[in-house]
């Protein structure tokens, strides 16, 4: 793996990236290794609105708090400022490729995939889904955590 900062992308940036994004912050400070991570979408309807409600309910109870997020859209300046840019799903990552500059397009990947997680690749949206969409996306998270955890270790 590259720099050890990450950007994790979904469409809206209200429900998979933030708590990915968190997820993968507090998992890296348990193990005694600060990160940068970042959330973004690629659309920007959302911009500066908190993170789904259920998405916010489903994360707490889990023992995440999403609540100072704020949603924001790609800038073409993240694909310079993070050493991966990890997508939650290959429509996004497509919409990646297409911003982002040639030489940069090797930080860019599928979050699950690049974690080790073998037997899955995309976190769904889980938007227009239930609680137990949520919680599953949530587990996804912790999963693909843990394995760049495993992956990033010196």
């Amino acid at each position: 793996m590259s720099r050890g900062d990450f950007l994790i992308v979904c469409l809206g940036n209200i429900c998979r990236s933030p708590v990915v994004a968190e997820v993968v912050r507090q998992r890296f400070a348990a193990a005694g290794r600060p990160v940068v991570v970042e959330s973004c979408g690629t659309g920007g309807w959302h911009v500066g609105h908190g993170a789904d409600a259920r998405m916010r309910e489903a994360a707490r109870v889990a023992g995440y708090d999403l609540s100072a997020h704020r949603a924001r859209q790609l800038d073409i300046a993240d694909f310079q400022r993070f050493g991966r840019v990890l997508a939650m799903d290959r429509a996004n990552l497509r919409d990646l490729t297409a911003a982002c500059p040639s030489p940069l397009r090797s930080r860019l990947d599928l979050f699950l995939p690049a974690a080790g997680v073998a037997d899955v690749d995309e976190v769904p949206d889980p938007y227009y889904g239930g609680v137990e969409d949520f919680r599953h996306v949530i587990a996804l998270a912790e999963r693909g955590a843990d394995g760049l955890l495993r992956l990033t270790q010196a």
